[in-house]
């Protein structure tokens, strides 16, 4: 039983880590494998927490001297002042929508059909997207140290549409990013900024929320699910960003096409 469960751990801190940062949705893809091992519940909720931990500090250790600059910075430098404030101001919308409407969210769209539908239509805006940025022209906006609070509200209102499994927080934040004038890079990066914030908020609250469901039998498998979910998010933001170097979305579109509607078909 124990092999079993970690044997579970492994995979699910694999499709975490993987998926958290690519434009195809983490969540929808822990409840597709979730259900389909048979812990899609509230023991499950819980590890998701654990492993989900795993992946922003994935995005910390890569971007540690970012992020320790900005924190030099904040009470001096105005590059970073800026950097603090477009990541506060970003944040607040998918943060405020979460917290009040987490619950109905969860009772109606946390199923494998609901993900699969987000999924198919996720890929329809990416290609839709892709073929208008191909046509616009040079971006606006091509580092994050150029964006203001405008382009940062932007994004935050994009990333509100990850709240339905399946979207990809990643996806909107990144195509948001992207229709607004950033460039591909630029979108990226601050898709992976702004994920430590909503990420950490995010997973702070569950804890406390299902706290009582912690316990010390479980360790082994948080543990495995943990690192694995780190060492997986590690290796895809930097595949990440050296692929949008040189391609465009559209393959992530084609995978979510593939993969909903092999999920309807399995689940219908």
């Amino acid at each position: 039983m124990e092999f079993v469960a970690l044997a579970k751990a492994l995979i699910l801190g694999v499709v975490e880590g993987l998926t958290e940062f690519l434009p195809i949705s983490s969540t929808g893809h822990l409840i597709i494998v979730s259900d389909l091992l048979g812990v899609n519940d509230e023991k499950g909720k819980v590890f998701d927490i654990v492993i989900q931990l795993g992946a922003i500090l994935a995005v910390c250790w890569e971007y540690r001297a970012r992020f320790a600059k900005a924190f030099a910075g904040i009470g001096s430098d105005p590059v970073q002042q800026r950097f603090a404030t477009n990541l506060a101001v970003a944040f607040v919308p998918a943060a405020a929508i979460g917290f009040f409407f987490q619950s109905q969210i969860k009772a109606h769209l946390f199923n494998p059909v609901a993900v699969a539908i987000a999924l198919i239509v996720g890929a329809f805006a990416i290609f839709a997207i892709e073929y208008w940025y191909a046509r616009h022209g040079a971006p606006r906006v091509n580092a994050v140290d150029e964006m203001n609070w405008k382009d940062a509200l932007k994004v935050g209102l994009a990333q509100c549409l990850s709240l339905i499994p399946g979207t990809s927080r990643s996806g909107a934040t990144i195509m948001g990013a992207m229709c607004f004038g950033l460039s591909r890079h630029a979108a990226t990066e601050f898709s992976f900024f702004l994920a430590v914030p909503i990420m950490f908020a995010a997973t702070g609250y569950q804890m406390v929320k299902y706290r009582a469901l912690f316990s010390a039998a479980d360790i082994g498998p948080f543990v495995v699910g943990f690192v694995v979910s780190f060492l997986a998010a590690l290796l895809a933001v930097k595949a990440l960003i050296r692929y949008v170097a040189h391609h465009d979305f559209k393959a992530f579109a084609w995978y979510r096409i593939v993969l909903g509607i092999a999920v309807l078909a399995y689940f219908l």
